[in-house]
């Protein structure tokens, strides 16, 4: 099959869907490759590093639709671009089906398959193609450079001869792949991070990576976010005037604030509204990555950067991705080379458009003339991370009545081994000969003596504490001397065999723990 590469024509758009890393891993399961002219010119890749890659680059994007057999893409298409597809053809691309219904009815019109990249389902097998994931990763990180960009000190805090410098703090609002991307950022930079997220399940996450998971005192059921394909579901209204009277409460503390709360589908939710803009500090920062959709701050302007009557800086970007293009479109590409890996599954060039895949038929939008939108749910369901439960703090009252009873349970156990001991002692010594009863009872002591040293040691110190004891217990070797020269063969042969064994517990011994202390010391 021949793949071909659009250049994207929405204004400011840099990223392109085929690079020349993946032109060779598509060549390699048989297809052909094309791209427009011009299409990796922002991010960084001209036409002759394609053509020598061995991609084929054509004029304009009527050529390239009438050459390919699929068309790719990163922005979802303009209705010129899907008029242009024709019946047997595939389109791989963000589509947004659910809020382009014309643009879904003119490409089932055309007979064209069309596979949403937004519309891969979020199961591990599909993560290699989640771009989604991929484009929200990028996200994040960038919101944090924007932030560090227009604020106006350091993110880690400083002592130094002019003075002390503060680190700064970042609240980090919704913890999905963007929140969590922009929570590595921030805490790697040096700055005090918190996070806020409705789903329970992601509070390990955040803590995991340095930062606070901001909770609420709320009694609402807890959310399981895989019945939503790890997005938040919208929560109680309850529930929303408490967030937002936790967010009133840490605005007057916060410089920079990164909101990352938006479900595909919907408008955005407004967490950060203007008295909250209103009790931030001049200087602060708003980082809003909702705002394609409307959002998550009243006072966010789409694709532009708004400076407050109080000083707060509100940006608005639509654009992340795009800002970093070499490395948006690396992942992206790599995305969809791993989905039409999945399309051609015996690597012969040849698309085999299997409606049972739960991938493939979860993305696929059109196919043979219909619309196949929406998918039916993936028969392998997303399984929520169950939250830790937290153990509570036991009081001084109850840490001293269990520390009796641990006691008193102790006591217990060795008065009744020792009072065991002692009745199979008496036993035994009355049919044992005076002379026989005095080297055992020496040598139940000295077992009993072992037993306690040893089973009380913990357990990393078992190896270098075992080697040592064995060495020093080899002290058998000078019993086994004495009897070596014995008239009975019988036990000449059993003192030569405890001289050996005994040997091996010294030596081995004595090289275990040097190879220990060995470990520690610096080379």
């Amino acid at each position: 099959m021949k793949v071909g590469a659009l250049k994207e024509i929405k204004p400011g758009e840099a990223r392109v869907a085929l690079t020349p890393d993946s032109a060779a891993q598509l060549q390699k399961l048989g297809h052909e490759c094309f791209v427009q002219s011009g299409a990796g010119d922002l991010a960084g890749f001209n036409d002759a590093t394609y053509e020598a890659a061995g991609v084929t680059v054509v004029a304009d994007a009527q050529a390239l639709v009438d050459a390919a057999d699929i068309v790719i893409k990163v922005r979802e298409p303009e209705l010129d671009e899907v008029k242009r597809l024709k019946k047997g053809q595939t389109l791989i691309s963000f589509f947004w089906p659910a809020q382009n219904e014309a643009m879904l009815e003119a490409a089932k019109d055309t007979g064209a398959t069309v596979i949403a990249m937004d519309m891969v389902p979020r199961i591990s097998r599909a993560q290699k193609m989640d771009a989604l994931s991929s484009m929200a990763n990028i996200a994040g990180y960038r919101a944090v450079i924007e932030a560090g960009n227009n604020f106006g000190r350091f993110f880690t805090g400083q002592v130094t001869a002019a003075g002390k410098i503060p680190p700064a703090r970042v609240l980090v609002v919704g913890a999905g792949v963007a929140g969590l991307a922009a929570i590595g950022t921030s805490t790697s930079l040096g700055a005090i991070t918190m996070a806020f997220d409705v789903r329970p399940e992601v509070a390990e996450q955040i803590e995991s990576m340095g930062a606070e998971f901001v909770f609420l005192e709320f009694d609402e059921p807890a959310q399981d976010g895989a019945a939503t394909g790890g997005y938040a579901a919208p929560s109680s209204p309850e529930f929303r005037e408490k967030q937002l009277e936790k967010f009133r409460e840490l605005a007057p503390d916060v410089d920079i604030v990164i909101t990352t709360a938006l479900i595909p589908g919907r408008p955005a939710p407004k967490l950060w509204t203007e008295d909250m803009v209103k009790m931030m500090k001049p200087g602060s920062v708003i980082v809003d990555l909702a705002a394609e959709k409307g959002g998550n701050c009243d006072l966010t302007v789409m694709d532009e950067r708004v400076v407050t009557d109080n000083g707060v800086i509100i940006v608005g970007y639509t654009d992340f991705p795009s800002r970093m293009a070499t490395q948006s479109s690396t992942l992206y590409a790599t995305n969809i080379r791993h989905m039409l890996t999945d399309l051609t599954p015996d690597k012969d060039g040849v698309i085999k458009h299997n409606m049972e895949d739960d991938v493939i038929r979860g993305a696929t939008v059109t196919h043979e003339g219909a619309i196949t939108f929406p998918p039916p749910p993936p028969k392998v369901a997303a399984i929520a991370a169950k939250p830790k439960e937290k153990v509570k703090e036991p009081t001084p009252e109850e840490k001293r009545a269990a520390e009796v009873a641990a006691f008193k349970a102790q006591t217990k156990q060795q008065v009744i081994l020792l009072s065991v001991a002692a009745v199979l002692l008496l036993a035994v010594g009355m049919v044992a000969p005076a002379s026989f009863m005095q080297h055992f009872i020496v040598f139940v002591l000295s077992v009993f003596i072992g037993f306690q040293v040893i089973w009380n040691v913990a357990h990393s110190l078992h190896t270098p504490l075992m080697a040592v004891t064995n060495a020093i217990s080899s002290i058998i070797i000078l019993g086994a001397l004495i009897q070596v020269g014995s008239s009975s063969l019988l036990i000449t042969i059993l003192a030569a065999a405890g001289i050996f064994m005994a040997s091996i517990n010294i030596f081995g011994g004595f090289l275990v723990t040097r190879r220990m202390l060995a470990m520690f010391q610096k080379s």
